[in-house]
């Protein structure tokens, strides 16, 4: 009897899975939603800034982990947890003092913004991702090379530089900077020196422009050289990265006692949702994993020896050892994909947000339940109704760039659009057209590498709207041209950290026999209709072409106009 806890934190909130390490049975799970998150707090989507505070965090592991325990059985399974791996969001990173401690956790800093976790998807930082940008073009040593060509506002040095420029008292008192996938194993084994930190190479490596090549990070040249705010930065960080499969360290004795685990409770090696997902859901060599949800974020795993000599353009980095040891890991996403179809949602439900509380028919509890009732059926009301409208071709055409762009060549100030509208336009029409736009940014990514010779042959379907969406599954399907699989796995981004934990803790020797023994297959698979094939080649035709005007001359021609 050996089990595992696999915990991933994702946007919204975290869920803890125990899982049976000898078939990957899930035992029991438990979710907790982040309440200051939940209330908006030390957000301002106006300006796309989205913080979470590290308590959060804490009280979400420390409930779903020790609920996690209660529903399995209590102390006759905590004393079969063999090991703890963790998987987040990313780049999602924090301040920290000499002990690792995040300052919002310290006097001074409780409700400080900028003392808070950087959300993957906060947006802050733009200036700063384009400064680096020029600034790499001066180097002779390519540092961008491995990240696509292209650094972004999500990641880590963007959201760094930006915070030392934005706030002094924040800035006097960080000692270093950590991503949230570093900082909950640090934790959890009750580490006190923030050098002693096990760096994530999934993290590092995607995000923070680590490199096997470059010995590390970047030279202080040329942090230092784009800011004098950045001088000397690279010394408090750190040199050495690990894989997943390596363990942390072990359970701390106070965290022992809190969760009613033993002290020999192996901790693993953190790393992205995304990258652990797509081992819970059973990658392969060239298999595109597709982890759906707010955003999107695509995983490819290609032999080491096949990527010799070869750079691709317009990704999110190529690292090796970042989702399996020894092959090289080829991240890209959306920057919202799940979020394009709720920001609809919440547009077309203003009125029961905004009248329905007023109502003199119906008493505020009823008001409330019915707004509820609606708000949860939208989404799939709306997706019967545009499935219903057949396959003729239509004018609807959407750019889905709401959040902006992750994949092919990261721009986060782009923004989405819907045209050919008429009279005639309903809202599942309207709908339909966001679907489609989603769908055409997952076939701009496979495009993306097909372009740089790395084959994509076939889709790996995971997360929320993966496995609740048939309607938006079928369309990229038929977009596409390719079949795609969905994992059975319900959580199969905390799946995919129970077997790294399988193999930290010594269970299974690699990730590849954790896999092999804790895999729990595919429950369906999506087939392209070929007669809307000319179709959505038409459509996307059309959607490159518009989000190409977008690009060149709208942001232009606006300002152009206004002055």
């Amino acid at each position: 009897m050996n089990y595992v806890i696999g915990v991933d934190y994702g946007t919204d909130s975290v869920r803890s899975v125990l899982v049976d390490t000898s078939n990957g049975k899930e035992i029991s799970s438990s979710v907790f939603f982040y309440p200051r998150w939940k209330k908006g707090l030390y957000c301002n989507p106006a300006i796309n800034q989205f913080r979470q505070h590290p308590l959060d965090y804490i009280e979400g592991i420390t409930h779903t982990i020790k609920e996690c325990i209660a529903k399995a059985g209590g102390d006759k399974i905590a004393n079969h947890i063999k090991g703890i791996a963790v998987d987040t969001t990313g780049s999602t990173p924090i301040s920290v003092n000499e002990a690792g401690i995040p300052l919002s956790l310290t006097p001074g800093f409780e409700e400080n913004p900028n003392a808070m976790f950087m959300l993957w998807k906060d947006h802050t930082a733009i200036k700063e991702a384009n400064e680096i940008n020029v600034h790499a073009e001066k180097f002779e040593i390519n540092y961008l090379k491995y990240a696509g060509g292209v650094y972004s506002s999500e990641w880590f040095w963007s959201k760094l530089l930006y915070i030392l420029r934005t706030d002094i008292k924040v800035r006097n008192h960080t000692v270093s900077w950590v991503e949230h996938c570093d900082w909950i194993p640090f934790l959890l084994c009750g580490e006190t020196d923030v050098k002693k930190m096990k760096r994530s190479r999934c993290a590092a490596g995607h995000k923070a422009l680590w490199a096997e090549e470059f010995g590390g990070l970047p030279s202080d040249n040329f942090f230092g050289s784009l800011d004098p705010l950045l001088k000397g930065f690279r010394a408090q960080l750190f040199t050495d990265t690990y894989t997943s499969d390596v363990p942390a360290g072990n359970l701390s004795a106070a965290w022992a006692e809190i969760l009613g685990l033993s002290i020999n409770v192996v901790i693993g090696v953190g790393a992205f949702d995304a990258h652990m997902g797509a081992v819970g859901g059973q990658i392969e060599p060239y298999f595109l994993s597709k982890v759906m949800g707010t955003s999107t974020c695509d995983i490819l795993v290609a032999p080491n020896q096949d990527m010799e000599g070869k750079l691709i353009k317009g990704i999110c980095g190529q690292v090796n050892g970042s989702v399996i040891p020894n092959m090289v890991g080829l991240e890209a996403g959306q920057s919202a994909f799940g979020d394009v179809y709720a920001w609809f949602k919440n547009v077309i439900s203003w009125p029961l947000n905004h009248l329905l509380s007023e109502s003199t028919i119906i008493d505020p509890a009823t008001a409330e339940a019915l707004k509820t009732e609606l708000e949860g059926k939208i989404i799939a009301t709306l997706s019967k109704h545009a499935e219903a409208l057949g396959d003729d071709d239509y004018e609807e055409l959407a750019i889905d760039w709401f959040n902006g762009r992750r994949t092919p060549n990261a721009n986060q100030e782009l923004k989405g659009a819907i045209t050919g509208l008429s009279l005639g336009t309903d809202a599942p029409r309207i709908f339909r057209s966001l679907v489609e736009a989603t769908c055409f940014g997952a076939k701009s990514i496979v495009e993306c590498f097909v372009a740089e010779n790395i084959p994509v042959k076939g889709i790996i379907g995971i997360g929320g709207v993966a496995k609740k969406s048939p309607y938006i599954m079928q369309m990229m399907s038929d977009i596409l041209e390719m079949p795609i699989r969905i994992h059975r796995f319900e959580h199969t981004c905390a799946l995919g950290a129970a077997m790294f934990a399988g193999v930290a803790a010594g269970i299974y020797p690699t990730i590849e026999d954790a896999m092999k023994a804790m895999g729990t297959g595919f429950e369906k698979e999506y087939k392209p209709n070929k007669k809307k094939q000319k179709m959505y080649r038409e459509h996307y035709q059309q959607y490159q072409n518009l989000g190409r005007y977008f690009e060149k001359y709208i942001k232009r021609d606006i300002k152009a106009y206004i002055s």
